[in-house]
Formats: structure tokens, C-alpha cells, sequence
């Protein structure tokens, strides 16, 4: 094998390595999202695990994080709570980094 192949290889391994890390960070922030939806909606810790839950799966339906931005902002609506689209994706946004940093020292 060349030194060429060999970082090529190399490369590869690591894009794929950021991928996983990179699913894993946003699975984990909407987890995160979900626990604190649930904590500002009242429920109690286990209505709050299965919250959580539901969102993560709601993350599958679309690309992108706007499928679980509508279910979080829906579902406050539906609530009778009213929190801003800003303060909605600031909390997306601050959850990620907390998120990204826990995958990356392997919490």
C-alpha cells in the first residue's frame, strides 16, 4: 500500500468517526431537549424519560432538526406554555455544545 492509499484510508476513517460522533452528539441533544421540555411542562421523571424519547424519535422524520423543533414548540403550545422560536433554538443550540463536548469525553 502507498503512503497515498494509506491516507486516504486514513481520511476515510476519520470522516467516518466524526459521522458517528456527529449522530451521536444530536441524539443526545435531543434527549437533552426532551428532558428539559418535559421539566418546564411538569411531568414527573418517568412521563420525562419517555418525553425525551419521543423526541429523539421525532428527529427521524425529516432531515434537518426542524421535525423536532416543531414537536417541542407544538407540544409547549399544547401545554399552555409560551416560549419563544429564539428561546426554543437558543436552548437547541446550547444543549448541542453540552451534547458535543459529553460524546467527545466519552459520557
Amino acid at each position: 500500500m502507498t503512503t497515498f492509499d494509506e491516507r486516504e484510508k486514513g481520511f476515510e476513517s476519520k470522516f467516518a468517526l466524526d459521522q458517528e460522533q456527529e449522530f451521536k452528539a444530536v441524539a443526545r441533544r435531543n434527549k437533552l431537549l426532551g428532558l428539559w421540555a418535559a421539566e418546564k411542562m411538569g411531568l414527573n421523571a418517568d412521563s420525562a424519560e419517555q418525553y425525551a424519547s419521543a423526541v429523539v424519535r421525532a428527529d427521524f422524520e425529516q432531515p434537518g432538526e426542524e421535525d423536532v423543533f416543531r414537536k417541542v414548540a407544538g407540544d409547549f403550545k399544547g401545554a399552555g406554555l409560551t416560549l419563544s422560536e429564539g428561546e426554543i433554538r437558543s436552548k437547541m443550540d446550547e444543549l448541542a455544545s453540552i451534547a458535543r463536548d459529553q460524546i467527545r469525553a466519552g459520557e
